[in-house]
């Protein structure tokens, strides 16, 4: 009795252990197969800067680069620019526009930049024209600088667009003009400059 009760227990292991096993077969087989149902797609994003730059001219024709206050453009203003009396209007042209290079529009801001020597009593407007030239016959389209403003300060400016560039060319020309009056207390001997940042923001 005892020893076929040990045979029995002995061939039930062994079914036992032939069905794990064959249990264990079988999940291999299946995680195998699962896994040949796996697919993978990639996706990536190329991306480039654009670029934004501004060029002054101070005859508005011929345009380069005016970054510093070391490399400032020398303004021409007309006679009597030199030998001022009170009452006295002189005129100089400016222009700005952006490079063949540049991808968006601007808008400028026009801030005071540094000022040397003594001269008091002079004021000034800046404008926006139609067309190049700047003169006692230009027209205003927008004032950005107000009539009656100190030399060497802008009070409270417009800004103004400056147009994106249709490449290859560059961007339309914005032009300027500076109309500045010598005052009545304008005193003899007085010399001085006055300078202006332009500064275009990317749209």
């Amino acid at each position: 009795m005892t020893s076929t009760t040990t045979a029995d227990r002995r061939g039930r292991r062994r079914k036992l252990a032939a069905i794990l096993a064959g249990g264990l077969v079988v999940g291999v087989g299946t995680m195998a197969t699962l896994a040949s149902w796996n697919d993978a797609e990639y996706a990536s994003g190329s991306f480039t800067a654009g670029r934004f730059n501004l060029l002054g001219s101070v005859d508005q024709s011929a345009f380069g680069e005016h970054a510093s206050a070391g490399a400032a453009a020398a303004l021409t203003f007309t006679a009597p620019v030199t030998a001022l009396t009170p009452g006295d209007v002189v005129y100089a042209p400016y222009a700005l526009r952006l490079d063949d290079t540049t991808t968006n529009g601007g808008t400028v801001a026009v801030t005071p930049g540094a000022s040397t020597g003594t001269v008091t009593n002079v004021t000034y407007t800046l404008f926006n024209t139609a067309t190049a030239g700047c003169s006692a016959a230009s027209t205003p389209v927008t004032t950005v600088v107000a009539n009656g403003t100190d030399l060497g300060s802008v009070g409270t400016p417009l800004t103004f667009a400056v147009a994106k560039p249709v490449l290859p060319s560059a961007g339309a020309i914005t032009y300027l003009c500076f109309k500045v009056t010598a005052g009545a207390a304008l005193g003899q001997g007085q010399t001085g400059t006055a300078s202006w940042v332009f500064t275009a923001t990317s749209n």
